[in-house]
This record gives C-alpha cells, structure tokens and sequence, in this order.
C-alpha cells in the first residue's frame, strides 16, 4: 500500500508500507487519526482524507464499508465536468481501509518533534546507498 502524505508546509511526501503496517491502518475510516509511526514518522499523527483500489475507484467519506457500490452523484468526489442539475452514476469504494485500497491519502494532523523530511529523507537516502552496494 502507498501512502500520500500531505505536509502542513504544502509538500506532499510518499510511503510504502506492506505486512504488518498495512494492520495498523486497516479497519480504519476517512476522516480519522492514526499513528504516525506506522510510515516512520514517529511523534506525527496523521488523518485519512480518501484513497483509492486496485482498479482506481476512489473512497467515498459517506459510503459505510469496504464494498464497491454504484452512487448516483452529482458532484464531489470522483466527478467532474457535470452541467447543473446533472447527475451521473459512478463506481465508488466505501469509506473503509481494507486490503484492496492500494493508495491512502492523508494529511499531517499533528507535528512531530523532528522535521518530516529528515525523517523521511534519511529513509530514501540509506535505500538508496543499499541498493548501489
């Protein structure tokens, strides 16, 4: 699972989690706080804002489960470009993380005692000189 994570400074930063991380966040809904730990950013909590499955629905905040479900929407998530009044009927993912959502976009709720691109800088850079060795 990848996870988007949007910093209070406007970068946006990615995280690949897998196994046991993938626990901590599933079962968990859009619109609530994890622990930040789960990605390596220790002292950071973190908000889910949406995401999307293995086949690019996206989540929607007021569909309850984890199913896929066909919405009549006029507008908001996943919908574009509709004229007024229009409606259209779309495949949405419920508000649920479970283990078909491949990306999770989040938000930096709360800050952490070190700077977030240290964190996750350091993490790059020590994958990096791995992987040349």
């Amino acid at each position: 699972m990848q996870i988007i994570i949007g910093a209070q400074n406007g970068k946006t930063y990615s995280v690949d989690i897998d196994g046991n991380q993938t626990n901590a966040v599933n079962g968990k809904r859009i619109g609530q706080e994890f622990d930040g730990s789960v990605v390596g950013l220790d002292g950071y909590k973190l908000k889910i804002t949406g995401g999307s499955d293995k086949d690019g629905f996206p989540m929607k905040k007021n569909l309850l489960g984890t199913a896929r479900r066909k919405v009549l929407v006029e507008g908001g998530t996943g919908v574009k470009n509709l004229e007024k009044g229009e409606k259209r009927r779309k495949t949405m993912r419920g508000n649920t993380v479970s283990d078909d959502i491949v990306q999770l976009n989040t938000k930096v709720v709360e800050n952490g005692s070190k700077d977030i691109e240290k964190l996750l800088g350091e993490d790059e850079n020590s994958e990096q000189e791995e992987e040349e060795s």
